[in-house]
């Protein structure tokens, strides 16, 4: 009765998924967490696992793969760098794992690139070679599989979409401290700020909104004529279309998957888009087809359990 764990780690809370080695998902908790950076904050999460499985009719002896998803680079070795938004100590919560659950594989991966493996393993992906996932939230992030493989770099960065130049006279800086980011217009943060700034344009009162990533207000102004709304999620799908034509001539994926917040809105702006990658790709990717991903928030669990399955060379 072999397992696997996916463990999407957020800032308050973990979610995790049990899976069986194929891939179907058999059960989900969540673990209450805070700073994960002492032995006792460790011991909550191995006892949460333990339950999961005991839950479930299992022991720590059926756990033949465990994947952690962390927000923060992870290189090609498996190796986690900076973690800006979360109090973490990588190692210290290897140990205790690997104390807990010993005849398990252990892996590390990027957030993003777990969504991405994980839309490979069960979602949209099942069955590409190469695509590329790009997860539109607050901002933007990405990763991408080329044959059969993620691609995390060298030193992690690989799949930072959302910090592809696309607009080199930008006077306003990015979070990452660059100007010009593809994530400076096509998040959530940036659709809203082309929506205040297409209503002051246009002389017209923007509708309500509730803060500065709040896109669903911004989308239902589309669904009803609303001009600067429309000339907003234009402006995003060609500078989106511009970006991913530049990605194309280097991974040349057969598939870009749009998740995240933003990706709940993709029937109203697809179509723009495909028409905007069409018109700067090179002909040969002109194929490329986009597609909405399609496991949502699980996505990351799934894919860090298919992480650490693909290491141990399952």
């Amino acid at each position: 009765m072999e397992k696997v764990l996916g463990i999407d780690i957020g800032g308050t809370s973990i979610k995790v998924g049990m899976f069986s080695a194929e891939g179907t998902l058999e059960a989900v908790t969540k673990i209450p967490t805070g700073e994960i950076v002492s032995e006792a904050a460790f011991a909550v999460v191995t006892e949460g696992l333990k339950n999961l499985l005991a839950e479930n009719g299992a022991t720590p002896d059926d756990v033949i793969a465990i994947g952690l998803d962390v927000p923060g680079p992870v290189d090609d070795e498996g190796k986690v760098g900076m973690l800006a938004n979360i109090e973490l100590d990588p190692e210290g919560l290897q140990a205790a794992i690997k104390r807990t659950f010993t005849k398990a594989n252990l892996a590390f991966v990027n957030d993003a690139n777990a969504a991405a493996l994980g839309e490979l393993w069960q979602g949209t992906a099942k069955g590409a070679n190469s695509f590329v996932l790009i997860a539109i939230g607050t901002g933007v992030g990405g990763g991408v599989v080329v044959n059969g493989k993620l691609v995390a770099g060298a030193f992690g960065a690989g799949g930072e979409i959302g910090h592809v130049t696309v607009k080199r006279d930008e006077t306003e800086s990015c979070g990452c401290g660059r100007k010009g980011c593809l994530e400076q217009y096509a998040s959530a943060k940036g659709i809203v700020t082309q929506y205040k700034k297409e209503c002051k344009r246009l002389g017209i009162e923007p509708v309500a909104l509730d803060g500065p990533t709040d896109t669903l207000s911004v989308f239902n102004a589309h669904r009803a004529g609303d001009e600067a709304a429309i000339a907003a999620l234009l402006g995003m799908c060609d500078t989106l279309g511009y970006a991913m034509a530049q990605i194309s001539v280097v991974v040349d994926p057969q598939v870009y998957l749009i998740g995240g917040g933003v990706g709940g809105g993709f029937n109203l702006y697809a179509e723009d888009l495909r028409n905007s990658f069409r018109k700067y790709c090179l002909a040969p990717s002109a194929a490329t087809r986009i597609l909405p991903a399609s496991l949502g928030n699980d996505a990351a669990m799934y894919g860090c359990a298919y992480q650490a399955l693909l290491e141990r060379g399952a």
